[in-house]
């Protein structure tokens, strides 16, 4: 029998060689399906271990990104912002981004698979004009959700937003203008929307953050 690491000729219809197919074809699906989560983990143990963060706090870069950055589609031009959050013990979680007055957000809601939930800015539910996106459990009863919010359910408990404050340019104290108004988004719990806690943010852009998929 033909060992797994031997090569085989495409022309090589035996049952060793189609097993060998089938196997490396199901390798490559498991590889190619799991990438997404693979790659939401990796940037959140990044986030653990590296800028000291954890769930239902906001990741962001201060300053424009350079080398320092290792995630796999970053842009050079904008102030990014990634809410990591985590409904199972908190319960449904209030995105609140402000309305655009001294800046521009752009962005997405995501679900730990990297499927997207809803966009939020010019594009998003709230048309640029600001919001409380409520992100729900998997299961949560919309019926209960309050007046006033953007109820954006999702099928995993755990998901993340892509976020990004555009700048006017790329001058110090334009950069200096998108991280304050980045900063302006809140996250925090709805059983806590009376009076919610500050947001926590920890700043990445100091580090090597690498979330890069090893093969």
């Amino acid at each position: 029998m033909r060992k797994l690491n031997e090569p085989y000729s495409g022309r090589d219809m035996s049952a060793d060689a189609l097993t060998r197919r089938m196997v490396e074809r199901r390798a490559i699906e498991a590889a190619i399906w799991g990438m997404p989560a693979v790659n939401y983990e990796l940037m959140y143990q990044e986030m653990v271990h590296t800028v000291k963060g954890g769930f239902n706090q906001i990741l962001y870069w201060s300053r424009l990104l350079d080398s320092k950055n290792q995630t796999l589609t970053p842009n050079p031009d904008v102030i990014y912002l990634m809410p990591f959050i985590n409904t199972k013990d908190a319960g449904p979680m209030v995105l609140e981004v402000p309305p655009p007055d001294d800046g521009v957000l752009n962005g997405s809601i995501m679900n730990y698979w990297q499927a997207a939930i809803e966009d939020v800015g010019p594009g998003g539910v709230d048309k640029g004009k600001g919001g409380k996106y409520l992100i729900l459990p998997p299961g949560y009863d919309k019926a209960k959700v309050p007046a006033g919010y953007l109820a954006m359910p999702s099928d995993t408990y755990q998901g993340y937003a892509l976020v990004r404050s555009v700048l006017k340019s790329g001058r110090e104290e334009d950069v200096a203008k998108a991280v304050t108004y980045g900063k302006r988004v809140k996250l925090y719990p709805l059983s806590q929307a009376a009076n919610p806690p500050s947001t926590v943010f920890v700043d990445a852009s100091r580090v090597v953050f690498d979330s890069t998929i090893p093969y």
